[in-house]
């Protein structure tokens, strides 16, 4: 696309309000060096260096969207622990808001802790409740939504199936936007994708659209195999009510396929690839705020697709900023 067009869309994206729902978590990130194996098993001994607790799951798409300069906010539920006060103190310290953040007394803050040593992670060890959130939070949260209805532009619903995305969830969001020009997209964790029905844009990985569309593998280099991708995903799209699937696809940068009939495959801009954590965060952030800024599908794809290759090029759950994605474009 062009360039100076590219850079007028992200120009605006201080200008647009976003509402972030979903699963949030702290990532926590022991970092240390290996010199030897443990005497009592087979295992290596890490001599920890520092510690870092980082925004993770939906709150790294809200730490992303601030990266990049938008506006946005963020609905979900934590537990009464240290983490979950420890979390909205980061938010606050970043001046976004906590109002739509819920205290589950039922429930853990969910932490996922790995340790890294000389930039390969060693191990992950997580914290967490899976079960899903009850009524009371959920109208808490669609409460909260209808509140905002008539300041935000766009809606991130970032599932990482950790029980906060319900079917009631989403059926109280759609009926809460019917009469607002709010599109909604969804950074998926089901394989059914029917779940997700009647929302705008689904942005799967390659392994999750693999599942959903029962393909082993995606390969576009492959025709005979591309052509049933295609008519499975333009079936999904009718089936479901969407406007496109955005599959991202790691090395091979991402498809972008329209309910329109159209497709395009996005190469990657990656230099170096060295953690992909956090890259599906970064482009769903970049991609709402580009259809928010009036980019097309299409536009909004090829810039995200930018702000994935920054981020792979990042050990750990990585954002990417404005000026980077400037000297990208």
């Amino acid at each position: 696309m062009d360039t100076n067009k590219a850079i007028a869309i992200i120009d605006r994206f201080p200008a647009i309000k976003v509402l972030v729902i979903g699963d949030i978590m702290v990532d926590h990130f022991v970092w240390g060096k290996v010199t030897r194996i443990s005497p009592e098993a087979p295992v290596p001994v890490v001599n920890v260096l520092r510690d870092e607790l980082l925004l993770g799951g939906c709150a790294n798409v809200v730490n992303n969207i601030r990266a990049v300069e938008g506006q946005v906010y963020l609905a979900g539920v934590v537990g009464p622990d240290d983490m979950g006060k420890k979390l909205r103190e980061i938010l606050s310290e970043k001046g976004i808001p906590t109002e739509g953040i819920f205290v589950d007394e039922d429930r853990y803050t969910t932490v996922k802790t790995r340790v890294v040593a000389h930039n390969q992670q060693v191990v992950r060890f997580d914290r967490e409740t899976q079960m899903d959130i009850s009524a009371g939070y959920t109208e808490k949260i669609l409460q909260y939504v209808s509140s905002m209805a008539d300041q935000i532009n766009v809606i991130i619903v970032s599932d990482y199936h950790k029980g906060m995305i319900t079917q009631e969830l989403l059926h109280g969001i759609r009926e809460v936007i019917a009469n607002h020009n709010i599109r909604v997209c969804v950074d998926p964790k089901r394989s059914n994708l029917s779940f997700y029905r009647g929302l705008d844009v689904i942005t799967p990985n390659h392994h999750e659209a693999e599942k959903a569309l029962e393909i082993e593998e995606l390969n576009e280099d492959d025709p005979e195999k591309e052509a049933l991708v295609y008519e499975k995903v333009m079936s999904l799209l009718e089936r479901i009510n969407l406007s496109a699937l955005l599959i991202t696809r790691g090395k091979a940068g991402m498809s972008l396929y329209e309910s329109n009939g159209s497709v395009a495959h996005i190469p990657s801009h990656a230099r170096s690839v060295y953690d992909v954590t956090g890259a599906g965060d970064a482009v769903i952030a970049v991609f709402s705020l580009c259809i928010a800024s009036g980019a097309s599908l299409r536009e909004a794809a090829e810039i995200a697709n930018h702000a994935a290759g920054i981020v792979v090029g990042k050990v750990g759950t990585a954002t990417v900023f404005q000026e980077e994605l400037r000297r990208s474009l």
